[in-house]
Parts: structure tokens; sequence; C-alpha cells
């Protein structure tokens, strides 16, 4: 009876959450569309908001408040300037960045979405991906697979890089400390992957890897907002989440390595552990 009342419930938390992501779209659009938006930077000179992220966020924050008040929230715009991240907890904790790609949308790139996932005893139970500029939705509840637009996804069967795209966060060169390492790190990564590509959203990278257009995706220094939702997707479409040194996925300190099959992401993290060897030359 309890797991049938857990799903249940679930199934409501889904459906609440999938109906307010649908109704952000039209925010989404209307600064999509705008060849010139209000832009304020963050804390570091390449991190921007817009006045729909803060709109979208509060949209989604508030229906779900007032459908659960149970619940808990780690969010990017109200988080921003925190020196610190919460503690998750056991209770329903949305996870939610409504504008992920912010420079993608800025410039009307369309590689750019809505991400919003529920945690619930710690453990990815919801995932939601929206990217109205493209017209895909990715869906996903715990054991019950992985969507587009309401059609099932899988990851691709590659085993090995080399009959692989891999994608990477290349633009994260933009930070002198994390410098050395990305560009060490693609270096190897590409030197053997069939191609490489740089999307700037963690989100849909990850939803591309859960689809079979990606194989493997690599990133480090992102926020839980970044990926939780693209990380449950994967694991339902077939595919397996590493934190980068191999070790289990941490959603709250979210260095990862995602890929279709296990032995792919076994090559990855092998190929990122030989490029952080590299200490012959340093990039500055």
């Amino acid at each position: 009876m309890t797991s049938t009342i857990c799903e249940i419930k679930l199934q409501e938390y889904y459906d609440v959450a999938l109906d307010l992501v649908i109704k952000c779209g039209p925010i989404f659009e209307e600064g999509y569309n705008k060849s010139k938006k209000e832009v304020m930077v963050k804390s570091d000179f390449f991190d921007f908001v817009t006045v729909y992220d803060r709109q979208i966020e509060e949209k989604l924050t508030e229906g779900l408040s007032k459908a659960f008040p149970e619940s808990r929230f780690i969010g990017e715009e109200s988080l921003s300037g925190a020196k610190e991240l919460p503690v998750l907890t056991d209770a329903p904790t949305w996870i939610i960045d409504p504008i992920d790609g912010t420079t993608n949308y800025i410039h009307r790139f369309p590689h750019c979405c809505i991400s919003v996932a529920l945690t619930i005893n710690k453990q990815l139970a919801v995932g939601i991906i929206y990217n109205p500029a493209a017209n895909e939705l990715y869906t996903s509840r715990k054991g019950h697979g992985a969507y587009l637009n309401g059609q099932p996804i899988q990851v691709s069967g590659a085993t090995t890089l080399s009959n692989s795209v891999v994608g990477h966060e290349i633009t994260l060169i933009n930070v002198p400390s994390w410098r050395d390492k990305n560009i060490k790190r693609v270096y190897k990564l590409g030197s053997v992957a069939a191609g490489t590509r740089c999307l700037a959203t963690a989100a849909l990278s990850l939803a591309y890897v859960a689809k079979g257009t990606l194989g493997t995706y690599h990133v480090d220094n992102l926020k839980p907002w970044d990926v939780a939702a693209g990380a449950l997707l994967i694991r339902e479409a077939g595919g397996v989440v590493y934190a980068t040194n191999g070790s289990e996925f941490n959603v709250m300190r979210p260095n990862l390595v995602a890929a279709g099959t296990d032995s792919l992401a076994q090559e990855v993290i092998q190929l990122i552990k030989e490029a952080d060897q590299i200490n012959d030359y340093t990039f500055t």
C-alpha cells in the first residue's frame, strides 16, 4: 500500500511540475524572440541573468509551493550570491534552473532550456527539460523511462569513444583556474572521439546523451540545477552517470561523466585521469 501511495504522489508531483513548466514556455519564448534583452551580470563576468530567468523561477516556485507546501527549493536565481548551497534533505526538494544556457538564450542560439528536477529522500525522482525554441520537451520519472515529446528515448549503445560524439564544456576555459584542466581534457577526449561538441548548456547536453545524439558528456564546476534533471533522464534512458573520478555521482557535487554505456563511461574517466597527469606544460 505504501508503494502504491508513493507512486500516486510521484505522479501528482510530476503532473503539476510538467503543467507549470509548459506554462512557462510563453515567458521563455517572449524573451528568446527579443533581439535586445535586459541582461544583468551575476558574480562572474560570464554569468548572466535576464528578467525572464527570474520570472520563470518565480512562477515555478510559487506554483509548486502552492500545490505542495512540504516542498523545499534549490533554485539558481533564488540562491544567486549565496556562498554555500543548502543541505539536501529527505524532504521533497525541487532543483530548478529557469534558463540553462543563458548566454545562448541572450544571443538567440536555440540551445537553452528550462530544467526542473525533484528529489525525494535525496534521490532523483522527476526530471523535466523543456526547450521551447526547438519544441523539445524531455520528461522522466524514476522507474518509468525517459521521453521526448511523449515518445520513448534511449541512449546510444556505443561502447567506445571512437564510435561516439563527446560533449564537453570547453567554454569553461574563460575561467583562469579551470582553463588548464579543460583544455587538456578536451585534447585527450577529442583526439579519440568520433566528434566533439560544445552546446554551452549542461541540461540539454545530458538530454542529448539520453536520446543517443551524444554518446557521452563530461563537465565539472557546475551547480546541481545544471545537471539534476538531465542525470535522471540518462538513467531512465538506460545510461550511466558517474562522478568525474569514477565514484558515485552526487547531485550536490555535480562533477560528472555521463554515457550511454558503462564501458564508454570508464574509457572517458580513464582519459580524464590521463589528461590530469599532463604536467609538462600549462595553459594559463
